[in-house]
């Protein structure tokens, strides 16, 4: 699309001097103002300023699945200090996120701002530069890119607004459907039944630990693998054959491996062949915003929500000193692996500078056929800003994802690590063992970045990275030889890592929706992560199940990959969207019909240990759309319910009761106060901050509690601020 020329003055403006630049966020604003000084007003939207109606459906399915908009409620404010904005404004730019959200921002906003020729820009960098040339290159809104939002928001509104009501009379209140949420919560149902069916099956390994003759050390030491005998290469058969996989080890019963280790025992061994080869390592691709929400989780430990609130903050901008308030990534949603040429001319100079030039290696990535390509990577938008340079400006957490964005980018563009490889096998009694080594020659990439193993993935024995020197036809003497057993291990549970892979793989949804997706996911109470892990609840059963009764396109991979494909051809005007909404809508229309009359699905409610302070009787564990709770089973008699709390260790200075972690019932902000705070006994001492267990103030005796801030958190006494402690936790103690 050619660059639209905006006029320098308009009929019956030219008293104005300022031009208006609408974005999203107040921090984006925040930002902008410090670049753009006193020649723009800019001002924030807030995110969007129109949706469908959460009381009722809104949307005509008899008229072309045409959407109701209403003004989001809160947002009088906002919008009339807008109108009065644009009032006086020489030209208006709207600047909400470069993606598909972003632009039905700005059409809703020039809808609702009643803008007769909207200027639209988008910003994929903060930057002075980039914002600079993005107001020399404003363009019209994108209305093929508006209905490809609208269709996805339509389509999730009919799943969700029909199916829900449906779970919350066949099953309980408070659950909901999705379109891709439902998918994502079968494949964890789905591997939790593949778990409880699987069959372990035993087998063995048999290796050797030999020497070189005549050099019996441990730096001589050489381990081999036993990989057939008389010309067979395994002994594994069947179910075993297949969980097993591809291994070259020998495998077999306990019973022959003893007859294997005897007769190797017995043998002789030789060397039969030494092969050495090179072998390249390139490095990874720059991040996309899937790629990063799965390295964050594998690597910091950190939550996928959680990364992309920290990402969206570097993107929109930081204060780092005498530079004033910067972004420091490129735009955060993105399934693009492209850099910019000036991205790639900066990492070669930085590189070169700081490793030598054998280190640069200036390559483009393959981008995905699936990917839209609208941004670049996820990347530095300086790459001089090291996170060494920016420690003092950023939070832990902060400056773990900054380094983790940083060294990545960087890395992409270094030359590939080389290995010296070698391959020795060695014949013994009409067997064959093989032992494979590889020595790192040159440290290319991984000089910065170091590749960090799947959490599912096979452990590599890193004992043989390193061979002894030995040579074709030289005797090997045994040290010993070392069968051991095995089983068969079940598929391993989805972490929140694998579970965004395998969406990404399978092309379920889009990473945008990820976070959100994982989020709602345990909101529901459908599944939980435990060590990391999600194990699915008996609600979570239920659900899938319901909806795979009646609906099993919802949960079809293969229907919700094929219409996501739809859904991105309405973006590339390759098709109309109420077309692909009515192709669903139909057969989808048919199904709730007939959902209508299934039968209640009852759900087994858990005992505890716990008794009704009221009337005796066991309390048990329910679900509201609030999440978990104790209910009395004398119910509905007996209407008493308790909230489950987190005991701190704490105990409270007035009836010695456990101080416990409570939420308030409308805010839902967190607290700390005595567990009989809601009891006959009305105990109502509240802490606002978590309280250290064990731990009082020298001065006066009261309890101690953590103050949390950006930066780090510090120790106080709870009666007053007068008798800090002067403690500091340092930064990398606190959570991410």
């Amino acid at each position: 699309m050619a660059p639209l020329v905006v006029p320098r003055g308009a009929p019956g403006k030219a008293s104005l001097s300022k031009s208006l630049i609408i974005v999203e966020s107040p921090a984006k604003a925040r930002t902008l103002k410090k670049f753009l000084g006193g020649r723009y007003q800019v001002l924030p939207s807030v995110g969007h300023v129109r949706d469908l109606p959460k009381s009722r459906l809104g949307v005509d399915v008899e008229n072309h699945f045409a959407p109701s908009y209403i003004t989001i409620k809160g947002k009088g404010p906002v919008i009339k200090e807008l109108r009065s904005a644009v009032k006086k404004a020489k030209h208006v730019y709207l600047a909400p996120d470069p993606d598909r959200e972003g632009e039905a921002i700005a059409w809703h906003l020039a809808e609702l701002l009643k803008l007769p020729d909207p200027l639209r820009i988008e910003l994929h960098e903060i930057t002075k530069k980039a914002v600079d040339e993005a107001l020399k290159h404003p363009r019209k809104i994108d209305r093929d890119r508006v209905d490809a939002q609208q269709a996805r928001r339509v389509l999730d509104r009919l799943v969700g607004y029909k199916i829900s009501p449906l779970l919350w009379t066949k099953i309980r209140g408070g659950l909901s459907a999705g379109r891709v949420q439902s998918v994502a919560l079968k494949m964890i149902v789905d591997r939790e039944r593949e778990i409880a069916a699987f069959q372990r099956h035993g087998y063995w390994t048999i290796g050797a630990r030999l020497w070189p003759h005549g050099h019996h050390d441990a730096a001589h030491t050489l381990l081999a693998d036993l990989v057939s005998v008389d010309g067979e290469r395994t002994g594994l058969k069947g179910e075993t054959a297949l969980a097993v996989g591809s291994k070259s080890t020998y495998t077999t019963d306990e019973a022959g491996a003893k007859v294997l280790e005897k007769r190797l025992t017995a043998s002789k061994f030789v060397v039969s062949s030494v092969k050495q080869s090179e072998r390249r390592d390139n490095p990874k691709a720059p991040f996309t915003t899937s790629t990063m929400q799965q390295e964050a989780s594998r690597r910091l430990k950190m939550r996928v929500r959680k990364a992309m609130q920290i990402a969206q903050g570097l993107y929109e901008g930081v204060d780092i000193g005498t530079e004033g308030t910067t972004g420091l990534i490129t735009y955060m949603r993105t399934d693009s692996t492209r850099v910019s040429p000036e991205a790639q001319a900066a990492a070669r100079d930085f590189i070169v500078t700081s490793f030598g030039d054998e280190f640069h290696g200036g390559k483009q990535y393959k981008i995905s056929e699936d990917a839209q390509d609208a941004h670049e990577a996820i990347r530095p938008t300086d790459v001089r800003r090291t996170p060494e340079n920016l420690k003092q400006y950023l939070d832990a957490p902060q400056l773990k994802l900054y380094r983790l964005i940083w060294e990545r980018f960087v890395a992409s563009q270094m030359s590939p690590a080389i290995y010296d490889q070698t391959t020795v096998e060695i014949e013994a009694g009409g067997c064959l063992l093989r032992a494979t080594g590889s020595v790192l020659k040159f440290a290319g990439y991984t000089k910065l970045y170091e590749d960090v193993r799947d959490e599912d993935a096979d452990e590599d024995d890193d004992r043989r990275k390193h061979l002894p020197p030995v040579e074709e036809g030289r005797n090997m003497d045994l040290r010993a030889v070392e069968p051991e057993a095995h089983e068969t291990q079940p598929p391993p549970r989805f972490t929140e890592a694998s579970l965004v892979k395998t969406l990404e793989e399978k092309g379920i949804g889009r990473p945008s929706t990820y976070a959100t997706i994982v989020e709602t996911i345990q909101a529901r109470g459908y599944a939980r992560l435990h060590e990391r892990r999600f194990h699915p609840e008996e609600i979570g059963f239920k659900v899938v199940d319901f909806i795979t009764a009646w609906f099993p396109q919802i949960v079809n991979e293969t229907f919700t990959s094929e219409l996501e494909a739809k859904l991105d051809r309405v973006e590339d005007a390759h098709v109309d969207w109420p077309t692909v909404l009515g192709e669903f809508w139909l057969p989808f229309s048919g199904q709730l019909d007939r959902a209508e009359e299934a039968e209640r699905v009852e759900l087994e409610e858990e005992h505890t240990d716990e008794v009704c302070p009221t009337c005796g009787k066991p309390m048990k564990f329910k679900m509201s759309r609030f999440g978990k709770f104790l209910g009395c089973s004398g119910y509905p008699e007996c209407q008493t319910t308790k909230q489950i709390v987190k005991d701190t260790g704490s105990v409270c200075p007035r009836d010695g009761g456990r101080i416990v972690e409570k939420r308030g019932r409308k805010s839902g902000k967190v607290f700390y106060g005595c567990e009989n705070f809601n009891t006959p006994a009305k105990c109502d001492f509240v802490l606002w901050d978590p309280p250290i267990k064990g731990a009082a103030c020298a001065q006066c005796g009261a309890m101690l509690v953590r103050k949390n801030s950006r930066k780090a958190s510090r120790v106080v006494c709870s009666a007053t601020a007068d008798h800090e402690t002067g403690f500091i936790e340092p930064p990398e103690q606190q959570s991410a």
